[in-house]
């Protein structure tokens, strides 16, 4: 019988969640340099909120294409993206979708992703579920025209479906790295206390942060293996593992100053993580639990070869983190550099300073009451908050 707090937790969890042209740094020239600090970090500022745009169904993010078009594009769960332009959704969904996938709970249209030269190509790459022919995770890519308002959904490319044993644990961000790679955050598949073993099976995509290369494809596959990922080539695992040992990367981002890659790892019933993720590391899960050894799989444990989270919360603090991105814009001077991340289960937002080996401040900076389902950013860096109940509002001083 789960426990007040599993079934509180599954209730959240049920809420949220041609030619081929070469691969482009990550900088998109339609934003700004990324502001860096000068001297001691000042105190964290004081924000609060500003509403951009209601009435959406489910949204689970908002993102930007990089094309200095200034356009806002908002994934709903439902499995639609809308199109955002001064402050209004445009009558027609950028994509739609709905006809091929499966939402609610934690299954839908989870995560999108820009080709860095989108301004030329057009390519964009998009993660949902689908039980067509079995519960599974895809990976897809469709194309814009230039300055087009509306992708043609019945042109799409296939580049990977990852089969699900439950429809929880889905992960869902997809995002490009500063080397052009695009990286997969996978749950471990679903349940309780990973009961197949998936975050500690380097055999199978479930638990892992996964890089592959959309720019190359290798044979008949639709994508290529870079060839520093770090188990290429070893017996009994997945080429396309970056790292492993993870529960439910719900949304992750790289610093664009740094390069580091901040993930937000969902908990079980104990601890919410944030971890800096790193070639080749393991991050515990289901051995651990954030730092301690996980509730409920083993009172004790060998932390041998363990990556330890950046920080971690208990209950008292909140129930499902929900990760963001770095600041790096120019409204808010005192924030830039500093890590944003929310909780969906009573809407706080923190921010946190990380020197690549510990993090030196940390602070709540806002109560919002909201249930935050993801964070976004706009060509100006500028950040956002996306409201489950179908709000998105700016992050403003």
């Amino acid at each position: 019988m789960p426990t007040v707090t599993a079934i509180a937790r599954l209730t959240l969890l049920a809420l949220i969640v041609g030619a081929w042209a070469e691969a482009a740094p990550i900088a998109h020239a339609a934003s700004p340099a990324p502001c860096q600090l000068q001297g001691p970090p000042p105190p964290f500022p004081s924000i609060r909120l500003k509403s951009v745009a209601k009435g959406l169904k489910a949204p689970l993010g908002l993102f930007h294409a990089g094309d200095g078009t200034g356009r806002l594009f908002l994934v709903e769960q439902r499995g639609t993206i809308q199109s955002l332009k001064k402050g209004q959704p445009l009558k027609t969904p950028f994509l739609d979708i709905r006809d091929r996938m499966t939402s609610g709970g934690e299954m839908g249209l989870l995560g999108l992703a820009f080709h860095p030269a989108f301004a030329q190509n057009g390519r964009f790459f998009v993660n949902y579920t689908s039980r067509a022919g079995g519960l599974h995770t895809v990976i897809s890519e469709f194309r814009a025209a230039e300055g087009a308002d509306a992708a043609d959904a019945r042109v799409e490319r296939i580049l990977l479906t990852i089969p699900q044993p439950y429809s929880n644990h889905n992960g869902g961000e997809i995002a490009f790295g500063p080397d052009g790679m695009l990286y997969i955050g996978m749950g471990d598949g679903g349940a309780a206390n990973d009961p197949h073993g998936n975050g500690q099976n380097l055999a199978t995509l479930l638990g892992k942060m996964l890089r592959i290369d959309v720019d190359h494809g290798e044979g008949t596959a639709a994508y290529g293996i870079p060839p520093d990922n770090p188990f290429v080539g070893r017996k009994n695992a997945a080429p396309e593992i970056w790292a492993y040992g993870l529960r439910n990367p719900w949304r992750f981002a790289f610093d664009p100053v740094t390069g580091w890659l901040y993930a937000a790892d969902v908990g079980q019933n104990a601890r919410e993580e944030i971890d800096v993720i790193a070639k080749g590391n393991n991050y515990g899960w289901n051995i651990m639990e954030g730092t301690i050894c996980t509730p409920g799989v083993q009172s004790t444990c060998d932390r041998t070869g363990l990556e330890p989270p950046i920080l971690d919360y208990t209950r008292s603090e909140g129930t499902t983190v929900i990760g963001g991105p770095v600041y790096r814009g120019r409204a808010l001077p005192a924030l830039c550099g500093a890590y944003i991340y929310g909780d969906f289960g009573n809407g706080r937002i923190w921010a946190l300073r990380y020197d690549g080996r510990t993090v030196t401040r940390q602070q709540k900076l806002l109560e919002t009451g909201r249930s935050i389902s993801s964070f976004g950013e706009d060509e100006q860096r500028e950040l956002y908050v996306i409201d489950y109940a179908g709000e998105v509002l700016k992050i403003v001083p």
